[in-house]
């Protein structure tokens, strides 16, 4: 399992508050150079990366000299803005430094939840690959409703993950990894190595609370591996404090806690769309649309011979032969509305058609299965 993190192309990297202001003394410039360092390294590799990072509330803190967490919401969100603001421009010089550019990506599980919103993070992220950049990702905690926890950024990074259809989520902590026991509290605790993230004895072995900075704890990155599994992503939980640990975990060396997914990314997707029984509608495919699809290609408009049902972009639609027969399903990248306008038409007229062009593709290869 190591070896396939060793050979993984696309990484998510999630550091915590502790890490990033060092206990809430304020921002590490020490560690954000540092981390920028590896992670050039990794994009010389060949590697991409996303960063989730933590820290905008308690970096707000210190600028604003509060010395313990406030509990009302519009002190919490004050203190995110506030720090948000150095944050961003920590990681703007400190990576420019490394010869990387970076892109502050600002997302609530709200962005995460809605289907159009969704796509819209996702194009972006991927474009920002595309082009070389280094997305920084953080909860937008200044207009979230919902309680901020620090923790919270755990959850987040599992779900870019799942996103970006990452091969493995590198959650970098104040901890060497998750133990049997609270090693702060038990003696006795040892280190686990490696599991299965879906393994439930590790959610009560990590039960307790994180720091008076990391308030999620082992828990949430517990239930962070739990959730990247779901879309075939691996979990690694090191020691940010150990050198080179970003390298090293993404080299497959045998540091922190390794906890696998069972499926690839690829596979757990397909598996997914197999399994989905709420169809939006359907697009019926002339004959060499068909033969593209079982040679493993992706879904043109050109041939699309008719467009049923109302649905929007993003919703899973069948694929079927002209007697109406199921041959595959996947996530189209146009509306019906979209698709009726492009349908039996060259992947080149469709700016023309819409004004604009989102996808040369009606379902890419990698959102459709065959049936």
């Amino acid at each position: 399992m190591r070896q396939e993190i060793a050979n993984a192309r696309r990484l998510v990297v999630k550091v915590g508050s502790a890490l990033v202001t060092s206990n809430g003394e304020g921002l590490s410039y020490a560690f954000i150079n540092d981390c920028a360092r590896q992670i050039a390294t990794l994009r010389t590799a060949g590697k991409e990366i996303l960063l989730v990072s933590s820290g905008a509330i308690a970096a707000g803190m210190q600028r604003l000299g509060w010395a313990t967490r406030p509990h009302a919401m519009h002190d919490l969100q004050a203190a995110a803005a506030v720090g948000q603001m150095g944050l961003a421009q920590a990681y703007d010089t400190t990576f420019a430094k490394h010869g990387l550019q970076v892109a502050q990506i600002l997302l609530t599980h709200a962005d995460l939840a809605d289907r159009a919103r969704y796509l819209n993070a996702r194009s972006t992220l991927h474009t920002l690959l595309g082009l070389g950049v280094t997305p920084i990702i953080n909860e937008n905690d200044t207009v979230v409703t919902d309680e901020i926890k620090f923790g919270d950024n755990d959850t987040l990074g599992a779900l870019v993950a799942n996103l970006v259809e990452a091969d493995a989520l590198i959650i970098l902590t104040d901890q060497a990894g998750l133990y049997t026991a609270d090693p702060r509290r038990d003696t006795t605790a040892t280190l686990i190595t490696e599991g299965r993230a879906d393994d439930k004895q590790f959610e009560a072995m990590a039960g307790g609370a994180g720091s008076g900075i990391s308030r999620g704890g082992m828990i949430t990155k517990v239930r962070a591996a739990q959730r990247a599994a779901k879309s075939g992503a691996h979990t690694m939980i090191v020691s940010g404090h150990t050198p080179d640990a970003l390298i090293a975990a993404s080299q497959g060396t045998a540091i922190g806690t390794l906890l696998y997914a069972t499926e690839s990314p690829l596979a757990a997707r397909k598996q997914w769309l197999a399994d989905h029984l709420q169809l939006a509608g359907s697009f019926t495919l002339d004959e060499g649309a068909i033969k593209a699809l079982i040679a493993g290609r992706s879904l043109l408009p050109v041939g699309v011979t008719a467009v049923a049902g109302e649905f929007g972009r993003g919703a899973v639609i069948a694929c079927c032969t002209s007697q109406g027969q199921e041959v595959a399903r996947g996530l189209a990248n146009y509306s019906s509305v979209e698709a009726r306008r492009i349908a039996g038409r060259g992947t080149q007229e469709i700016e023309a058609l819409l004004g604009y062009l989102d996808s040369a593709e009606l379902i890419h290869r990698d959102n459709l299965i065959l049936l």
